[in-house]
C-alpha cells in the first residue's frame, strides 16, 4: 500500500513540475508572438486532447508522463503559410528565441 501511494505521489508531483515548466515556455512564446501548436504533458499516444484558444492550440495529456513539450510554429518543422511567417519561432529575433527557451522555470 505504501509503495502505491509513493508511486502515485511521485507521478503527481512530477506532472505538476512538468506543467509549470512547460507553461513557462508557452506563456513567453505567446507574449513574443509565436504561434503555439501543441502543449503536451507526457510523450507517446495521447490519452486526452482538446483544442482551445484563438490559435486552436492542442492541449494534450499523453501516455508516458516523463516529460512534456511545447510545439511552436517553425519553418524547420514543415511549410508555414506566408501570412503566418511572422509568428514562426525561427523568424523571431535572437533575444525572443532565447527568452522562450529559458522561460521554463
Amino acid at each position: 500500500m505504501n509503495l502505491a501511494i509513493t508511486i502515485t505521489a511521485f507521478v503527481v508531483a512530477l506532472g505538476v513540475l512538468i506543467v509549470i515548466h512547460e507553461y513557462g515556455h508557452y506563456v513567453v512564446a505567446r507574449l513574443c508572438g509565436v504561434k503555439v501548436l501543441r502543449f503536451s504533458v507526457g510523450f507517446g499516444r495521447p490519452l486526452w486532447r482538446i483544442r482551445r484558444g484563438r490559435d486552436q492550440t492542442e492541449w494534450v495529456i499523453a501516455a508516458l508522463p516523463l516529460g512534456g513539450y511545447v510545439k511552436m510554429l517553425d519553418e524547420h518543422e514543415g511549410p508555414v503559410a506566408t501570412e503566418e511567417l511572422h509568428r514562426a519561432f525561427n523568424r523571431q529575433s535572437v533575444w525572443r528565441r532565447i527568452a522562450v527557451v529559458v522561460a521554463g522555470p
